[in-house]
Formats: C-alpha cells, sequence, structure tokens
C-alpha cells in the first residue's frame, strides 16, 4: 500500500513539473506540427532577369524625369535629392538605390541626346544608300534625338560645368567621336561627287551646330511641328554641303510650298 502511494506521488510530481508554467523571463517553446515553414523569397528575387530589369529601368525613368523638372525650372544647384524624392513621392534610398549621388544623376541627364544621337549615327551609317541620303537622315536623327530630350539638352548647356570631370570628359568624348564620323562621311560625299565642301571640318562643326542649337529655339507649341523642323534641318544641311543629289521632293512633305 505504501509503495502504491510513493509511486503516485512520483507520477503526480511529474505530471505537474511537466505542465509548469515557466518562469518569469524564460521563453516558451512553442511547438509545432506537420512540416517547418519554407522561407519566403524577398521581395523580386524569383522574378525573372528581363522582368526585373524592365522594372529598374522603369524606376530611373521616374527619377530623370522628376530631376529633370526641378533641374530645369529651379537649377541643378538648388535642387536636393530630398526635393526629387519628394516629388516622386518616395525616400531618398530609393534614389540611392539607381544613382550614388545627385552629380550621377545629373550626368545621366546631360548624356541622354548625344548618346542617342551617336547610336542613331552608327546604325544609319552601315545601311544602303548614298552619302546625300546618309546626312539627310543622320541630321533628322540627331535632331529628333535633341528635341525628345530638349530639356535635358537645356540642362546640359547651362549646367555643364557642374558635371564631374569624368563625366564632362565621356561625353566630350562622344562628341568628339560623333564629329569624326561625320567629317569622315563628308569626305567620302566629297571624293564620290555628291558634294562640295572647301572645308570639311568646318562644315561638320556647322552641322553640328545646327542642331545643337534647335532646343534653345525650338517650341512645341510653335508654327512647325517636331517632324518638320527636323525635315527642315535636314535640308538646310544638304543645301550647306551643295549635295548634288538631293532628296526627291516627292519622298518628303514640302514645307514651305
Amino acid at each position: 500500500m505504501a509503495k502504491t502511494l510513493i509511486t503516485s506521488r512520483k507520477a503526480t510530481q511529474t505530471k505537474t513539473t511537466k505542465n509548469a508554467a515557466p518562469l518569469s523571463g524564460e521563453p516558451t517553446a512553442v511547438k509545432r506540427r506537420g512540416r517547418p515553414p519554407k522561407e519566403r523569397p524577398s521581395y523580386g528575387a524569383d522574378m525573372p532577369d528581363d522582368i526585373r530589369g524592365a522594372v529598374a529601368h522603369l524606376k530611373r525613368e521616374r527619377i530623370v524625369a522628376a530631376a529633370v523638372a526641378l533641374f530645369y525650372r529651379q537649377g541643378y544647384e538648388r535642387t536636393t535629392l530630398d526635393q526629387v524624392a519628394e516629388a516622386m513621392n518616395v525616400t531618398k534610398p530609393f534614389i540611392y538605390a539607381h544613382f550614388a549621388s545627385k552629380a550621377d544623376l545629373l550626368a545621366e541627364i546631360c548624356s541622354r541626346a548625344i548618346r542617342h544621337a551617336h547610336e542613331g549615327l552608327n546604325l544609319i551609317l552601315v545601311e544602303e544608300g548614298t552619302q546625300t541620303e546618309r546626312l539627310e537622315r543622320i541630321v533628322r536623327e540627331f535632331s529628333l534625338a535633341v528635341l525628345d530630350n530638349q530639356a535635358h539638352a537645356v540642362i546640359y548647356n547651362r549646367e555643364e560645368t557642374e558635371l564631374k570631370q569624368v563625366d564632362r570628359d565621356a561625353i566630350n568624348n562622344l562628341r568628339r567621336a560623333f564629329d569624326r564620323k561625320l567629317i569622315a562621311l563628308l569626305e567620302t560625299g566629297v571624293k564620290t561627287g555628291e558634294f562640295i565642301i572647301e572645308d570639311v571640318s568646318l562644315t561638320a562643326l556647322a552641322v553640328g551646330g545646327l542642331v545643337g542649337w534647335a532646343p534653345v529655339w525650338y517650341r512645341p507649341n510653335g508654327r512647325l511641328s517636331k517632324q518638320e523642323v527636323t525635315q527642315y534641318l535636314g535640308s538646310l544641311a544638304l543645301n550647306m554641303v551643295k549635295a548634288n543629289h538631293p532628296i526627291p521632293r516627292n519622298s518628303r512633305k514640302d514645307l514651305f510650298p
């Protein structure tokens, strides 16, 4: 009988110990049934590279658009990244995820027009056609790239001295490469008898200036549309080189009948 009572007390003590509440401050271990939960991947980790790249591109474009509006309206020096972030309704780290500094953002804005023009030039130079056709198209495409990025071009002309030296050199290298290729095209046109040019280098600079000043005077609500302006500048360039084989009139819209 005594042995039974002792055994019963031990069992009760053991049960009480297992069910006892933990001491204050001790964490309660919660046992989970079933399979352990899987770790959730971070946002975008399972996103395909092309989609992730497209999303990043859209984010960069939003940042650039907001910065262009502020730089154009109040100037680079008076604009802060806090203001850019506020205009986008985001925090500043959102911008830093895509641009290391305000100076890097300015470099992206200033290089756009010449970078797009350079890419267009390279494509046109490898296409079939006469030097006259190439020159007319290059001027049209260059003008369109500049006018499509009109605010960018104005900011570059106004804020060039604010660029870091490495960024200024990179943009100038693109401009010089563009000029060299344009000079080569004009020289080829002279050799083939399509152009009559006394000073090829000076003429190349004049053609570049013809386009480079377009964003200063062009107005979207002006007398001529963007397409008409670029077409007319192309015709002016052909007149400058005294092209012997002008683009047929029926292949382009007559701006001034």
